[in-house]
């Protein structure tokens, strides 16, 4: 069985792998007869909306894009269907010239029957495209297929679906088309200030963008205090969410509808994230978009919202409010992991104290000197910060060759190889993590031999400790500064925690299969998340994807040797 083992451990390598890829082909697409949300359907309102420019610097365009719109929630039988028209808005047509255009948000209501004085959820999305924007090479207006008819073919495709189940309903839904969002959001904040009526009896807000043209929907904010809607979310299928994005897109320079209400409604925000190139460009147009990923939103939102309709403890407007925040994220084949603050605390605070103690008692039994453990820490964070610096050169060189304009951890948009370019970079990256640790241990087997032969396996033993509880601690250090920095340490501390169970067990029941079970859950979080971070950030952030990776990797390598070896 023992010669196995390096076979075994590779296999949950390439496994994990396999069912984190899952999550980004996973659901398939249902076609235009199915039950349930279909991407079909839903692709064919897109098709409509996506065929010409419709900006604020179109108006007759987007006056066709919202006549459609109007026809199609009457169609659907709205109890009333309201435009409301703002009237000489001024926003950006580029970073240079502004432009005054009348904005017109559009208003449907689905009451339910026999119900008086409803609560409702609303859908929001925007329906016009982005202005223009100026690239490497030309000038290029968005059709605004994803960005936002993803969003807007879903609402009204969700909005069909649950006026199937119409009769089991406790509380209406509202679905708001908003206007000039790519010009600062003005269609949303003016009916916000003018007209809040509109929003009294909303106890819930989905809003619905599309930043890229494929891969998951990712449920990337969420309102403060989310602790219910975050149980709520439970209903979805398919979850892919990390509350660390909410804390991160906090400090970033970008807003969707959703900013605006977000702090006064309980509510979340999807987004497709993959892959920026697609994104406020011609690319954005009818003949790239993913059906797959269409259905993903519908997969994951329709459960949401028909829980939300037809259970009656939400009659409640504030029933979703809350004053606490949980920390959440979801591992491929495992689901969503979502829990209170305070929870997390504890379970970080437990395995704190359990890494230190089993590094005592390793120490105690000679398998580690804390000196070599406290060495291999400052040399894996100096090894870190040189990935970390690696990884901004290199997506510097492909930003180069591509003629795009490079941003240090900035959005850099243009590098049309990119994807490609980082997995090859940091399979390249691995080969060279395993090559160094395949170095260090033949010198460490050299330095023996010269001894005694019989001492070889003890030695090997000691290198892997020494190099895995090296890692560990560093881990350890960021995860404890990032949880009283951030309160989020996810990235840092799911590693740290599954390597710690896996030598715990190991030590419990002298079983090593615990190693290659925990390195699969690694690389599931690993490879959804980093994924997650490099489509969000793209290739100008590569750097700190190729820094967390590195780490994960010097985790798993000797976790590997250790397993494998007698």
């Amino acid at each position: 069985m023992k010669r196995f083992r390096p076979y075994l451990f590779g296999a949950a390598v390439i496994v994990a792998a396999l069912l984190a890829y899952g999550l980004f082909t996973l659901p398939r697409h249902k076609d235009a007869l199915s039950e349930g949300f279909s991407a079909e359907r839903a692709a064919r309102d897109i098709e409509v909306i996506s065929r010409e420019h419709h900006s604020v610097a179109h108006p007759a365009e987007r006056s066709k894009v919202r006549e459609y719109l109007i026809n199609r929630l009457e169609q659907l039988g709205a109890d009333t269907v309201m435009t409301y028209q703002y009237d000489s808005l001024i926003g950006p047509l580029n970073k240079h010239v502004c432009y005054t255009f009348d904005a017109v948000d559009v208003l449907a209501q689905f009451s339910p029957e026999g119900v008086d004085n409803p609560t409702y959820m609303m859908f929001v999305a925007h329906y016009d495209s982005r202005y223009s924007q100026i690239m490497p090479k030309d000038t290029v207006w968005s059709y605004g297929a994803a960005d936002d008819g993803y969003g807007v073919s879903t609402a009204l495709e969700c909005t069909a679906r649950l006026l199937d189940i119409r009769p089991q309903w406790n509380q209406g839904v509202k679905v708001l088309f908003t206007d000039a969002e790519e010009a600062g959001m003005d269609g949303m904040y003016s009916i916000w200030e003018k007209n809040p009526e509109v929003f009294e009896n909303v106890g819930f807000i989905v809003n619905v963008e599309g930043r890229g043209t494929w891969g998951p929907a990712l449920l990337f904010e969420t309102s403060k205090g989310n602790s219910k809607v975050m149980e709520l979310y439970r209903q979805a299928k398919y979850p892919y969410t990390y509350s660390l994005t909410t804390v991160v897109y906090g400090f970033m320079p970008n807003f969707t509808d959703f900013t605006v209400v977000k702090d006064h409604i309980p509510g979340m925000n999807f987004s497709s994230i993959a892959d920026v190139n697609h994104y406020h460009t011609d690319l954005d147009n009818y003949s790239n978009i993913n059906l797959n990923t269409i259905q993903h939103y519908g997969e994951q939102i329709l459960p949401v919202v028909s829980a939300y309709v037809t259970d009656s403890k939400y009659a409640d407007k504030d029933y979703l409010r809350s004053e606490e925040d949980t920390v959440n994220f979801t591992v491929p084949a495992i689901g969503l992991i979502n829990m209170s603050k305070t929870t997390y605390l504890i379970i970080n605070i437990v395995a704190f104290v359990l890494l230190l103690l089993l590094f005592a008692f390793d120490v105690i039994r000679a398998r580690v000197k804390p000196a070599k453990v406290f060495k291999v820490s400052a040399i894996a964070l100096a090894s870190a910060l040189v990935a970390l610096a690696v990884g901004e050169l290199f997506a510097w060189v492909c930003a180069l060759v591509s003629g795009a304009k490079f941003k240090l951890f900035g959005i850099v948009a243009g590098v049309m190889f990119d994807n490609v370019a980082m997995v090859c970079f940091t399979l390249i990256t691995a080969a060279v993590w395993v090559l160094l640790y395949i170095l260090g241990r033949k010198k460490i087997v050299r330095n023996v031999v010269s001894m005694r032969t019989s001492a070889i396996p003890n030695a090997i033993s000691k290198y892997a400790h020494s190099v895995m509880y090296g890692v560990l601690m560093l881990m350890f250090l960021l995860s404890a500064v990032l949880l009283f920095a951030i309160g989020e340490n996810l990235f840092f501390f799911i590693p740290m925690l599954l390597a710690t169970l896996s030598i715990l067990l190991w030590r419990v029941t002298s079983v090593k299969s615990w190693f290659p079970l925990a390195t699969l859950v690694i690389l599931l979080h690993a490879f959804s998340f980093l994924f997650a971070l490099a489509m969000a950030l793209t290739i100008g952030a590569y750097g700190a994807v190729l820094m967390i990776a590195s780490l994960d990797l010097m985790l798993i390598i000797p976790m590997a040797d250790i397993y494998t070896t007698k």
